[in-house]
């Protein structure tokens, strides 16, 4: 069974909505404090937000998966299927726009992120549902992107840190998207949970620590992507609610 907090804008709706998931830590204090700001933000900007804990109804909070990449790599496949069930668990909302839902995930949800935006995912961890809207990656492993070029079937925007030791933003460059298109923005001297409000430290030799610049930055990139890819009726919705246009992606 799935768990998670659910953020709803003010209004009737339908909004376009976007599911969080979290990295190898779970719902830790400071990884769920920097996912409800995220969710704070992106609902006050016209989204509902699902914020999605996979491992703690699998009692593997706690960051007891950190080190064993194994397990990593086994729960990048059953967090696709959470994501697509959370997908679908959206759509059957009324407040919520059914053909606008996108994905967000830091590290090991990163990871879920890209396996969720390639072309085969909606078929293989779906059940019916579509492809999600649009896909954003915070510090994920890139090595699931492939070497030379990955098949999308939703736009994907990695965002990463050009000082992470743990995933190498180097894995993230030079690997062509087909299908939908694929963006990379590296934070030169961000590490790893850069968008978590966390002092600088070490974690099994490896540099983690908040970066309030690239937080910011990483959000606004966000949201313009996000908002970029909605469909034209919900860009409409968008620019009536907040008083602009929309330059679509």
């Amino acid at each position: 069974m799935l768990e998670g907090e659910l953020f709803r804008p003010e209004g009737e709706g339908p909004f376009p909505a976007i599911v969080l998931m979290h990295g190898c830590g779970g719902w830790q204090l400071a990884v769920r404090q920097g996912l409800r700001a995220h969710a704070d933000y992106l609902r006050e900007q016209g989204f509902v937000v699902l914020n999605l804990d996979s491992f703690g109804p699998r009692h593997y909070g706690g960051g007891k998966l950190c080190s064993n990449n194994p397990a990593l790599y086994e729960a990048l496949n059953y967090r696709t299927h959470d994501a697509f069930d959370a997908m679908r668990y959206l759509a059957g909302q009324d407040f919520v726009a059914a053909d606008n839902i996108f994905l967000m995930g830091q590290s090991n949800g990163g990871a879920v992120a890209i396996r969720a935006a390639k072309r085969s995912a909606a078929q293989r961890y779906g059940q019916g549902e579509p492809a999600f809207r649009g896909v954003v990656a915070y510090y994920p492993w890139c090595g699931e992107l492939g070497r030379s070029r990955v098949e999308l079937g939703a736009p994907l925007l990695i965002l990463a840190g050009g000082r992470d030791n743990w995933v190498p933003a180097r894995e993230c460059l030079g690997v062509r998207g087909e299908g939908a298109p694929l963006e990379v923005k590296v934070y030169p001297n961000a590490v790893h949970s850069f968008d978590l409000d966390l002092p600088p430290q070490s974690f099994a030799g490896k540099r983690i620590g908040g970066d309030p610049v690239a937080t910011a930055d990483s959000r606004t990139r966000m949201l313009r992507f996000l908002v970029g890819n909605l469909t034209p009726a919900q860009q409409l919705a968008y620019a009536a609610r907040h008083g602009r246009e929309v330059a679509s992606n």
